[in-house]
């Protein structure tokens, strides 16, 4: 398997003054991306790629996983989190005072209290990465575990559980699907970023006759950055950096080479 590329073009190294970013837009006045556009007097917009729809509890259904024969569930997002508790209400599940939570962040382990009154339940928390999470899951050996997702996932827990012989069962229950951009003119943009596989599968799905000429196109990621690459699409920026472990921190590194005082 070939490593994602990023192809440097001197010809390419021109002005930016407009991004698209691939995500909803911050609703933090300060973000690191507006902060991003007020520093170097660009726009910059935003657009999510990709949306994500619950199933039904009736296409749950068809799944045939028992929630009641796990004794822990494994969250690695918000929608996770939202979407499992529905289908618990539309299923009329109660979980039981000893069901253990494993929740890949703090701030996911945090939004549980919309749903459960924390400081009662066994709730563990990683601190941002699967990683982690991991290492707390190797505690717990005795569990069986339900592992909620999306149809389009990272393999790392999965792989860990089946590898390692763990009980577990894994149950989508929301769908990624791409989002309607036919009113976006891409055209006018100088860079846009990717932060999955799948916003780069959205973008040729709503414009099959996609022409990259001068845009660039920064991904987030190397699963991000190869889906570029194997789409026949030139990388310009790939983050995280050594020096730059966010997106907006490779963006600046890049407008600082391009955007030179006349």
């Amino acid at each position: 398997m070939s490593n994602p590329v990023t192809v440097v073009h001197e010809e390419r190294l021109t002005k930016v003054s407009k991004i698209l970013v691939s995500q909803p837009k911050p609703t933090d006045e300060k973000s690191p991306y507006l902060q991003l556009a007020k520093k170097f007097s660009i726009e910059i917009d935003f657009m999510p790629f990709i949306q994500v729809q619950p199933l039904q509890y009736k296409e749950f259904r068809k799944q045939k996983v028992e929630i009641l024969s796990h004794t822990a569930v494994i969250f690695t997002s918000r929608n996770a989190v939202d979407t499992f508790f529905k289908l618990c209400e539309e299923g009329k599940t109660e979980l039981p005072a000893d069901f253990k939570y494993f929740c890949i962040s703090e701030q996911t382990a945090n939004y549980l209290q919309k749903y459960i009154v924390v400081r009662k339940r066994k709730v563990f928390t990683g601190t941002k990465t699967s990683a982690e999470l991991i290492d707390i899951i190797k505690k717990h050996k005795d569990e069986t575990y339900l592992y909620p997702c999306s149809n389009i996932r990272k393999d790392d827990i999965p792989l860990f559980l089946a590898d390692n012989g763990f009980k577990f069962t894994e149950a989508v229950i929301y769908e990624t699907v791409a989002s309607d951009l036919k009113e976006i003119s891409y055209e006018k943009y100088d860079i846009i970023a990717f932060f999955s596989p799948s916003g780069v599968s959205s973008l040729l799905s709503n414009f099959p006759d996609f022409k990259q000429n001068q845009i660039r196109l920064a991904a987030f990621g190397p699963t991000t950055a190869k889906a570029v690459n194997e789409a026949g699409l030139i990388l310009d920026i790939q983050a995280p950096l050594p020096d730059a472990p966010s997106m907006t921190g490779a963006l600046e590194h890049y407008i600082l080479k391009v955007n030179k005082p006349s």
